[in-house]
């Protein structure tokens, strides 16, 4: 951990002062995402709902510029240039990215599978689909107890991914599951998920700050 990460979990606390409980598990879910990402692996999230929401608003904040401006790699640049003149338009309006798929989305195969096989199996046949190891899964659930991302979460051990969960109250059995699990306060699930928010903004932010940091 730099010093300009340990401030900024420092300065999450500080607002959320409820964070205080899982500071540690907060530094360490950055540790692997920043790990995963410097040796070129992704991230994959789940979960239902609100959780589901979070889910596609956490690879928005990923996939694109966050906080900071991404240049793009000297060479990304250089090869879409020799695109022409549609190649410069790329290389000087497209951002860096930090790859990340929600699995709540597909919505055909998530309408076949729920058809034709047990829909709790839904998002862990899309991490065998998509995850290799090394990459990370992101659980989400505010209970801890759903079902299918507590499989996905099996499915990804299996595969040698990292494995992060985030929950509240006791993390269910999602807590103990994971590499990592982010347990914030709160037993109502709005409670939970408000907490929620502010945790993984500030991941997105530390790890954009690790890989972009101009």
């Amino acid at each position: 951990m730099s010093r300009t990460e340990g401030e900024a979990l420092e300065a999450l606390v500080a607002k959320y002062p409820a964070l205080a409980q899982c500071e540690g598990q907060i530094g360490a879910a950055r540790d692997a995402l920043i790990a995963a990402y410097e040796k070129g692996c992704k991230l994959l999230l789940c979960g239902n709902g609100g959780s589901a929401a979070d889910c596609e608003h956490i690879a928005g904040e990923l996939l694109k510029g966050f906080e900071r401006a991404r240049p793009l790699r000297a060479e990304q640049r250089a090869a879409l240039a020799a695109q022409g003149r549609e190649g410069q338009t790329l290389a000087t309006k497209l951002h860096g990215a930090l790859p990340a798929v929600s699995l709540t989305g597909h919505l055909s195969f998530a309408s076949a599978w729920a058809n034709d096989e047990d829909p709790e199996l839904g998002f862990a046949q899309l991490v065998l689909a998509l995850g290799r190891p090394g990459d990370v899964l992101l659980g989400i659930s505010t209970s801890g107890r759903a079902r299918n991302v507590v499989l996905a979460v099996h499915a990804a051990r299996a595969l040698g991914m990292s494995t992060i969960g985030l929950s509240g109250s006791d993390g269910g059995e999602l807590g103990p599951l994971c590499d990592v699990c982010i347990l914030v306060p709160g037993e109502r699930t709005p409670e939970v998920q408000e907490l929620h928010v502010p945790v993984y903004h500030y991941l997105c932010r530390a790890v954009e700050a690790r890989f972009f940091p101009g």
